[in-house]
C-alpha cells in the first residue's frame, strides 16, 4: 500500500508539473512575442540578444535580462524559451525579458574569457558590455527604460559587473551564488587544492 501511494505521488506531480508546462508554453506564446538581434559593443563586436516583449502595448514594461555562458537556446524567433524570467510568476506580471550570449560564446561574436577582469586600460570587459547592452536595449525597445538583471553562478559574476560604472538606467540588481573566487572555496579550488576532476568534468563540457 505504501509503495502503491508513493507510485501515485510521483505519477501525480508528474502530471501536474506537464499541465503548467503546456500551460506555461501556450502563455508565453500568446502574450510575447520574440526576436533575436545582434546588439553592437562599443569596440564592434555585436552580442547575440533574444527578446521577449510583451504584445499588451497599453503600457511600457521593465526590462529583465540575464547574459550567459551557458547558452540562450533555443534559437529562432518562433521557438520560445519557457518559463520566461528567474520564476515563472514574472512573465504572468508582464516584463520584457532579455537573454543574451556572453563574448564569445554561441552566437556571439569576439572572445570568451571565463571571469573576464575588470579592464583597467579602457579596454572593453563585462561591465562595458552590460553597459553597451542596456544602452542599445533602452534606445530601441519600448519600455519604461527601467533595467533589473539577475544570475545564478557564472552569470551572478555577470550580474555583479554590471554595477561598475552602471548604466543610469540600471535600477535592480541580483547576483545569486556569483562565481567570485576560484581560489578560496569555488569550483575550482578549495582552500588552495586543486578541484582536478570537477575542473576536467565541467571544463570539457564548457563549450562555444
Amino acid at each position: 500500500m505504501r509503495v502503491f501511494s508513493i507510485l501515485f505521488l510521483i505519477h501525480f506531480i508528474g502530471i501536474s508539473w506537464g499541465v503548467a508546462q503546456t500551460n506555461d508554453t501556450l502563455f508565453v506564446k500568446k502574450n510575447y512575442t520574440k526576436r533575436e538581434v545582434y546588439i553592437p559593443m562599443r569596440d564592434g563586436v555585436k552580442l547575440y540578444t533574444a527578446i521577449y516583449e510583451p504584445q499588451d502595448k497599453s503600457k511600457d514594461y521593465p526590462i529583465l535580462m540575464i547574459r550567459t555562458p551557458y547558452s540562450i537556446a533555443p534559437y529562432g524567433d518562433s521557438n520560445y524559451k519557457v518559463p520566461l524570467g528567474p520564476n515563472r510568476d514574472y512573465m504572468y506580471d508582464g516584463y520584457i525579458f532579455v537573454y543574451q550570449d556572453v563574448r564569445g560564446k554561441y552566437m556571439s561574436e569576439g572572445h570568451f574569457i571565463a571571469n573576464r577582469p575588470v579592464a583597467t586600460d579602457g579596454s572593453v570587459d563585462e561591465a562595458t558590455d552590460t553597459y553597451d547592452t542596456i544602452d542599445w536595449l533602452v534606445k530601441n525597445v519600448k519600455s519604461n527604460k527601467k533595467v533589473g538583471i539577475w544570475g545564478v553562478s557564472s552569470p551572478g559574476l555577470y550580474a555583479s559587473m554590471s554595477l561598475i560604472n552602471a548604466h543610469p538606467c540600471l535600477k535592480a540588481v541580483s547576483p545569486q551564488a556569483p562565481v567570485t573566487d576560484w581560489f578560496l572555496g569555488d569550483d575550482r579550488h578549495h582552500n588552495g587544492a586543486f578541484m582536478l576532476m570537477g575542473t576536467f568534468s565541467f571544463l570539457s563540457s564548457f563549450r562555444t
